[in-house]
């Protein structure tokens, strides 16, 4: 099994509902009478941001340099100190583009394409660069794996301390089978600014209830709220935790089912499910707006949005944003979530497209490039 399909086979069992189930956990917290209906908004409408779609796609084809960007996902962002913007991702190509938008082999297969786990791209004055580890002529991933069995992909990120604080989820193989992986904790990864090739510091988060963090990071009200993902292929359950101040390496405590907090990872409690292993929570007016594929479906197209007047929920008012057009045959999307620091003609929201079929990846660069529309509310 080549390299690419090997690293996919986690995120096909997750969207097939394959997942490795993980031990239960609270039950979710009572809905109190007040809710959140007085904070639901109305979407007005969802549109190409022709900007950052156009922006990668010319930067993906581009062959000035041939140890840089082709394609990814993750696709998370951070505003750096310096102005620039931090482009986070995960599962990335690296290499040539040919003239008729195929790419070659990897390198393991005689070919010039690498494939790495995870990278970064710098955005500054509408030009894109790549970071990644390694050297030129040997580009590694910017968080490097322990051994050749385990590999990281990326969470949200965020600036504390005058460092940048990317999460990770580390996956570990355990047998020779597609399927023969599984999810194996979660960690904080620091990086100087000025030097993102490669981390400062690696600490370990939660890890021991099954949940991922961070599926998403907003930073409210003096604390920074951690939402994270117990996968159980189908149904996945939301979770929420916080931690004083901007920094992930203090204390966090967990939302529990009578909606207070605890120090205690174990009393965490299912919020709600149907949301992505990506999904994202941010400040809109006065209240709050999730933003998530549609995992109560398999395989949906479907970009929908919940409403709370609190960044811990309940949500409610659930709508569809935006159907996406790329999904049919190998072809799925997944994984939205917004990006409330950058520009656009609205609030701009990332998508993911992939192929269950290997070979796609390499028959058609474009797939394999997220998508960003803007979202308006009324």
């Amino acid at each position: 099994m080549s390299r690419l399909r090997s690293a996919l086979a986690p995120l096909v069992a997750a969207v097939l509902g394959l997942s490795v189930a993980c031990p239960p956990a609270s039950a979710a917290p009572p809905q109190p009478p007040h809710a959140a209906e007085g904070c639901v908004r109305t979407v007005a409408g969802a549109a190409v941001d022709a900007r950052l779609t156009g922006l990668f796609t010319a930067y993906g084809n581009d062959n000035s340099r041939l140890d840089d960007w082709t394609g990814a996902d993750g696709t998370y962002s951070l505003r750096l100190p310096s102005g620039r913007e931090l482009w986070v991702f995960s599962d990335t190509f690296l290499g040539q583009v040919n003239p008729d938008g195929s790419r070659p082999p990897v390198v393991e297969e005689g070919g010039t394409t690498v494939f790495l786990n995870n990278s970064f791209a710098v955005e500054r004055d509408g030009r894109l660069s790549t970071i990644h580890g390694g050297t030129e002529q040997r580009p590694a991933a910017v968080m490097p794996p322990r051994d050749k069995d385990h590999w990281f992909w990326a969470g949200d990120a965020t600036l504390a301390g005058g460092l940048v604080e990317v999460t990770y989820q580390e996956y570990e193989r355990f047998g020779p089978g597609a399927w023969d992986w599984r999810w194996h904790r979660n960690v904080v990864a620091r990086f100087a600014p000025g030097r993102l090739d490669r981390p400062v510091s690696v600490h370990d988060l939660p890890s021991g209830h099954g949940v991922s963090w961070a599926s998403g990071l907003l930073e409210d009200g003096g604390f920074t709220y951690v939402y994270g993902v117990e996968d159980l292929g189908s149904p996945k359950y939301m979770h929420v935790a916080r931690v004083k101040g901007q920094s992930l390496l203090g204390d966090w405590e967990f939302l529990k089912a009578d909606g207070t907090w605890s120090p205690d990872e174990g009393d965490s409690a299912r919020i709600m499910s149907g949301v992505a292993n990506e999904y994202s929570v941010s400040r809109l007016g006065q209240g709050y707006v999730l933003i998530t594929h549609d995992t109560t479906e398999v395989l949906s197209p479907r970009i929908v949005v919940s409403f709370s007047c609190s960044p811990a929920g309940p949500f409610t008012g659930r709508q569809t944003v935006y159907t996406t057009p790329e999904t049919g045959g190998n072809v799925f999307t997944y994984n939205a979530h917004a990006h409330p620091g950058v520009a656009g003609q609205g609030l701009v929201v990332s998508y993911n497209v992939n192929s269950f079929v290997n070979t796609d990846h390499y028959r058609d660069v474009s797939i394999y490039r997220p998508r960003f529309i803007d979202v308006s509310f009324e």
